[in-house]
């Protein structure tokens, strides 16, 4: 197994066993572990770029405009975890790992709708089978299937705004973590002073998970840009569903959440469109690699 393989592996596979964690943390509110996995993810980062001097290359590469991206997806960076510890703690793991089921699709529509990009036909009967989940989904809840949504639609903005930015994954999530540190910083102190704040007031374990948590956050990514950087992307690609799927077990095989029929059909369709999708890409890369000229 190549290095890029399994770095790809545990990176995924760390973001799907998240649930666990951050339900060792339920006694917790969702908006102080956002905080703390905030400050705790700047320090690490930070001494990561001082290990690597990459402070200074960060510094040169500032900008207006790159202060003014970084602070958006740092924005979308914020709703997409909180939503995600939210559900977690709420008993909406499936619904979770759904949004992330789904997000390849977001990302075409993102292609679509703002770099003119033309899906084949099969992609979009791939965007028809999760259309089709979602109103599924709908029906049986009589809700729409929002926690989903949200994460898949501000993920995929995210990596879509990422990809457009000049900064390496390490100086943009140290970037994004800078933005968010005084905003999460005021919030604890503000929850310390009127006396709901449970860091140091509670358990040393749970003390010690809530400092972790800023390094269970960019260990992944880390791992992730390692990854991407070893494989190709085809390849890399099908390693992204291993997260959702250990999400989707997790939440009914050890948390006990429900799958009624309704959902399970739902859950059905968006794995086809998924099949779909990803058959229609590794076609289309060897139609390509085909039709290329030998090198002479």
């Amino acid at each position: 197994m190549s290095k890029g393989v399994l770095y790809g592996i545990v990176a995924y596979g760390l973001w799907g066993v998240f649930p666990i964690y951050w339900k060792a943390l339920q006694s917790v509110s969702p908006e102080e572990i956002l905080c703390h996995r905030t400050i705790w993810s700047l320090f690490f980062l930070l001494a990561l770029l001082v290990y690597r001097k990459r402070v200074r290359s960060l510094l040169a590469k500032l900008s207006p405009k790159i202060v003014l991206i970084f602070t958006l997806t740092a924005a979308i960076l914020f709703v997409n975890w909180y939503l995600f510890i939210w559900a977690v703690n709420g008993g909406h793991i499936l619904d979770a790992s759904l949004g992330y089921f789904i997000n390849p699709l977001v990302s075409v529509l993102l292609g679509i709708g703002f770099l003119r990009e033309r899906p084949s036909p099969w992609q979009w009967v791939a965007i028809g089978l999760v259309g089709a989940a979602i109103v599924i989904l709908t029906v049986g809840y009589g809700v729409f299937p929002w926690i989903a949504i949200v994460l898949a639609v501000t993920f995929g903005i995210y990596g879509y705004l990422r990809k457009i930015a000049v900064l390496s994954s390490l100086e943009g999530l140290s970037l994004e973590v800078i933005v968010l540190f005084v905003p999460a910083l005021l919030f604890l102190l503000y929850l310390e002073r009127h006396g709901h704040a449970v860091f140091g007031h509670t358990s040393a374990f749970i003390t010690f998970l809530l400092v972790m948590a800023g390094v269970v956050t960019p260990l992944p990514l880390l791992l992730f840009a390692s990854a991407a950087r070893r494989m190709t992307l085809t390849n890399l690609g099908f390693l992204q569903y291993i997260s959702p799927t250990c999400q989707m077990i997790l939440g009914v095989g050890l948390y006990g959440e429900k799958l009624p029929q309704f959902r399970a059909v739902g859950f059905a369709l968006v794995w086809a469109s998924i099949t779909i999708y990803t058959i229609d890409i590794l076609l289309s890369r060897r139609r390509v690699t085909v039709c290329e000229p030998a090198p002479t």
